[in-house]
């Protein structure tokens, strides 16, 4: 049970033991009084109280004592009303009588309600406690020991810290009824719960804990109760990612009904007063004058004091100065000339009679007006009024479009005469009800914030009437820029004011879209219109970032030159542009290009643009407008985007890396390390990851489930998670949400691509795999990033498969600038697809005739699907002796040959030996001598080998020998010869 209920508990038995002590002490004091003869009570003595309800809901009116023992002779309990019985409003229930009176005049009754509006301290029956973000309690923690809500005299105010906050009340009701109560929550950085509990500690159905921003204005709650016992809650904590503090939460007027009777009235409260019986509420007291607690009417203040509405007193007066009045402008006449009007600010709280005080200037000096804004003209009266539609102007009169062209509808402030038609100025805050309190006031060149208090908000409201696309631009669901508000403007402050820009339907539904503190040089700042429910656009100026009761004024002002709209429904031009012609008679009403088509310069027709472009939204003229998508992209079927089907290939020195990321989930999410704000609470970045989306569609998202429920769809996407104790159970809070990628900018290997760089020392790698890099844009501008985010995603093969993704070590939340992301998503979709280069085949031996032939991957494989390993393949062989006979019989073969070649050479080699021979011994005869008969001499085409014999026959070693002995004296070896006539042989 928490504590609060058992406090409610505690008080219920601590009710009955008191009544039953009472009763007790009743019986005593009557015995004594016997005794000492006790005086008679008086009505002064004694006051009446119901007790108890039965089961049939009935009980009894009994007379209690103030103080027990000092009187006797109390009246006699009496059937009292029925349990349900109640009394209207602005009655109470007479408990003498049981019968309901109106109430007098200074005073209220609700009836069976009761109202809380006075918060001077913390009112009977609240409870008030703070924890830790882990829900351990103040008591033992004394950094949040002062975290509690603190009343603030007419409201009571949350804490700014990061600690838990939560203000109870406990309220049994006798029948069905409600709770009612006002709040301020103006910052974003503060998650403000409220929830009701019954005493089972069941929270009720249906309800909305977290409540709405209230965009710089107070917002009314209301919650139906059931009948018996309920606690309320009233939670925040505060969460800023920087050193200032967040605006307080504030809560005022609560009111509950269904309470079982009320018995009293109550007074009005300083600063409210009625002069009715009867009376439900007390009304506040007009400004400069005051009340006290049960007023019936309100006393006007001295001549040298003033009040605000409502006040309870009156403040002195201070000497008036030049921050005291501001100027304007009357309406311009049929000359052409406005006068210069100086005017107190109200409510005047300074006086003209004091010493150096300064006197309000004269006014009705004239000036020349201002011209007229772009789109408008000037009537005869001087008078701005808009074009009519078909034709432009530069502010001095209409022109109609030329044949061929259509007008750029929209709206171009910037000459501030008077305050234009969709637009006003209003106060929001404790001051907003004054009467004739200026926000913004027209200066001729800027329009500007006057002084009024440092505590509230001066609002300038634009309403439009909805966004239409040019003809030329064709729908697209996933590129939704409707329009374009781009406004300059400037603040100059003294102190920590602020300046906001807001967008939303309407005034209940406005988003912060952007804010400025301190001071700010002129500048620009373009916002994005992706939808036609965004049609209302608020520009906010608080000169003092606190809150405060006091109505300070200093001269801190917010300055806006110029505001410009495009694609304004209703809008007017101030130029005209070329369209597509259609067919009609007069060939020169514009007609819709379809999609994918551009402008024609020369005939003004609609040509398709080249496959894998897309068309600029900015210039749709010429083919200069279809616009080149990046590398490894295509258009869409609409050309308003290019996408990737996650499936290409990159060049990889003699071959071809093929990639197919289209396995990976379409959708990813991932949170980066615990990080921590300045004042210690934990927190998380969450990232939305859809690398390549569905065909242009973006697929990622991040909500806002706390401030506002919207969600941001893009490519990548950040959130803002906090952890938070709900009863017990630990629950998620994603606030924040910001896109970071709306476009595809490419894929491709390089760590450059258009102007956005990716670092490769952000993720070093020692793989001989290139990283694949997605490049984005993101078309949301802010103060640090002027052009937009950028974000790049890194894909590196991690055969592990652990698909993890990561931010780099040196920027742990993903950007060091805040304008540029990277991310690194390390798995194994992302290697590239395998092929017959990433593995090798083994060849076994041949055994029993059989070899087989296996592939395996080569390592480490840096592949994944694609191509796939071969099966093992198995061939005949022949075995080993096989191979052994036929290399000794071709051994064998080959020596016999060599042999009988050998031997054929030998012997033509002595063939040879005998010729030479012969020669030379037929050189040395002399001239005169002639040839013995038979000779020898071999003629010219003879033979010798046919005629050359052996005498004998001998054998090899016989031969050799007698060649080597048989030589003559002369030194000549003897040769036996067979002669012509076969006669014996001679020796030579």
């Amino acid at each position: 049970m928490e504590p609060k209920k058992g406090r409610a508990f505690q008080s219920s038995v601590y009710f009955s033991v008191t009544r039953f002590f009472i009763l007790a002490c009743m019986v005593v004091s009557e015995v004594k009084g016997q005794e000492k003869q006790l005086p008679i009570c008086t009505e002064s003595d004694y006051h009446y109280q119901y007790t108890e309800c039965d089961s049939v809901g009935s009980r009894w009116r009994v007379a209690v004592p103030h103080t027990p023992g000092i009187c006797t002779g109390l009246p006699d309990p009496v059937r009292g009303t029925e349990c349900s019985f109640s009394c209207k409003a602005g009655q109470f229930l007479e408990m003498k009588t049981q019968s309901c009176k109106e109430c007098v005049e200074g005073t209220y009754s609700l009836g069976t309600g009761v109202r809380i509006d006075q918060w001077d301290t913390l009112p009977p029956g609240f409870s008030n406690t703070a924890s830790d973000p882990n829900g351990e309690y103040a008591d033992d923690m004394a950094n949040c020991s002062n975290s509690i809500w603190k009343p603030q005299g007419d409201y009571i105010a949350s804490n700014t810290d990061e600690c838990t906050s939560t203000l109870m009340y406990a309220v049994n009701l006798k029948q069905s009824g409600s709770i009612s109560f006002s709040y301020f929550h103006p910052d974003s950085s503060i998650f403000f719960e409220f929830f009701v509990q019954n005493d089972q500690c069941q929270s009720t159905a249906g309800q909305s804990r977290w409540m709405k921003s209230t965009d710089n204005e107070w917002t009314s709650h209301y919650l139906q109760l059931g009948r018996g016992n309920n606690v309320l809650y009233w939670r925040t904590t505060g969460f800023s990612m920087d050193t200032s503090d967040p605006k307080p939460v504030l809560v005022k007027n609560i009111i509950i009904t269904g309470v079982a009777y009320t018995s009293e009235c109550f007074p009005c409260r300083p600063g409210t007063y009625t002069s009715k019986r009867g009376s439900s509420v007390c009304n506040p007291c007009p400004k400069n004058t005051y009340s006290n607690k049960g007023a019936t009417v309100c006393q006007q203040c001295d001549q040298d004091k003033y009040s605000d509405t409502g006040s309870g007193a009156c403040q002195q007066r201070s000497p008036c100065t030049q921050q005291d009045y501001f100027y304007t402008h009357t309406p311009c006449d049929a000359n052409g000339q406005t006068q210069l009007m100086y005017k107190w600010i109200e409510p005047k709280i300074c006086s003209e009679d004091l010493k150096g005080a300064v006197k309000l200037p004269a006014s009705g000096a004239k000036v020349a007006c201002p011209p007229c804004n772009p789109g408008f003209f000037q009537t005869n009266s001087s008078t701005c009024e808009p074009c009519p539609y078909g034709s432009y102007s530069n502010g001095t009169e209409c022109d109609k479009c030329p044949a061929g062209t259509e007008p750029i509808l929209g709206f171009e402030y910037k000459w501030w005469n008077q305050m234009p038609a969709n637009m006003k100025s209003l106060v929001s805050g404790e001051h907003s009800d004054f009467e004739g309190q200026v926000a913004w006031e027209a200066a001729g060149e800027y329009i500007y914030t006057p002084a009024v208090s440092a505590n509230d908000y001066m609002m300038l409201v634009m309403t439009l009437s909805g966004f239409r696309l040019p003809q030329h631009v064709a729908t697209d669901s996933e590129n939704t820029e409707l329009a374009r508000v781009t406004f300059v403007f400037e603040t100059k402050c003294t102190t920590d004011c602020q300046f906001y820009f807001l967008a939303g339907e309407n005034e209940r539904m406005n988003s912060l879209v952007e804010q400025w503190s301190r001071s700010k040089e002129k500048q620009s700042y373009s916002y994005v219109v992706n939808s036609n429910s965004t049609v209302m656009f608020t520009w906010a100026f608080q000169r003092a970032a606190g809150f405060s009761n006091e109505s300070r004024y200093n001269t801190d002002v917010a300055k806006i030159y110029s505001i410009n709209v495009t694609n304004a429904i209703n809008g007017v031009a101030s130029s005209c542009r070329h369209c597509a012609l259609g067919s009609s008679k007069t060939a020169s009403s514009c007609v819709p290009c379809p999609s994918g088509h551009y402008i024609e310069k020369d005939s003004s027709a609609c040509r398709q643009c080249p496959p894998n472009t897309f068309l600029s939204r900015e210039q749709p003229y010429g083919e200069e407008a279809c616009v080149p998508c990046g590398p490894k992209t295509r258009s869409n079927t609409m050309h308003t985007t290019c996408f990737s089907d996650c499936k290409f290939a990159f060049p990889d020195g003699e071959r071809t890396l093929q990639y197919d990321l289209s396995h990976l989930p379409t959708r990813t999410t991932f949170n980066s390390g615990p990080s921590f704000t300045p004042k210690g609470l934990q927190y998380f970045h969450q990232f939305s990851v859809s690398l390549c989306g569905n065909e242009g569609k973006k697929l990622a998202s991040c909500v806002d489930n706390v401030t506002n429920a919207r969600t941001v769809s893009s490519y990548a996407c950040q959130s803002t998670i906090i952890p938070s104790d709900v009863r017990g159970v630990k629950t998620v809070v994603s606030s924040q949400p910001v896109s970071l990628a709306d476009r595809l900018i490419g894929v491709t290997t390089e760590t450059v691509l258009d102007n956005i760089t990716s670092p490769a020392d952000l993720f070093p790698t020692k793989s001989r795999i290139p990283d694949v890099i997605f490049f984005y844009r993101s078309s949301e501008a802010t103060q640090s990033c002027k052009n937009g985010r950028v974000t790049t995603i890194r894909m590196r093969c991690d055969t592990a498969g652990s698909a993890v993704l990561s931010v780099p070590s040196k920027c742990q939340e993903g950007t060091c600038d805040g304008c540029a992301f990277h991310f690194l998503w390390e798995t194994a979709d992302a290697c590239p697809l395998c092929s017959e280069n990433d593995y090798h085949k083994i060849v076994s031996a041949c055994i029993q005739g059989i070899q087989k032939t296996t592939y395996v991957w080569r390592e480490p494989r840096l592949c994944t699907r694609g191509a796939a390993l071969p099966e093992q393949t198995v061939n005949a062989c022949k075995t080993l002796d096989f191979w052994l006979k036929l290399g000794l019989s071709t051994g064998i073969i080959a020596a016999l040959l060599l042999v009988t070649v050998s031997c054929y050479f030998w012997k033509k080699t002595q063939t040879l030996e005998y010729k030479y021979s012969k020669l030379v011994m037929n050189s040395s005869l002399k001239d005169c001598e002639l040839p013995a008969a038979d000779s020898c001499a071999i003629m010219e085409g003879e033979d010798g080998e046919d005629d050359l014999i052996f005498l004998t026959k001998k054998s090899i070693f016989g031969k050799i020998k007698s060649f080597t002995t048989k030589r003559t004296s002369d030194g000549f070896d003897s040769v036996p010869l067979k002669s012509s006539s076969e006669h014996n042989d001679m020796e030579l």
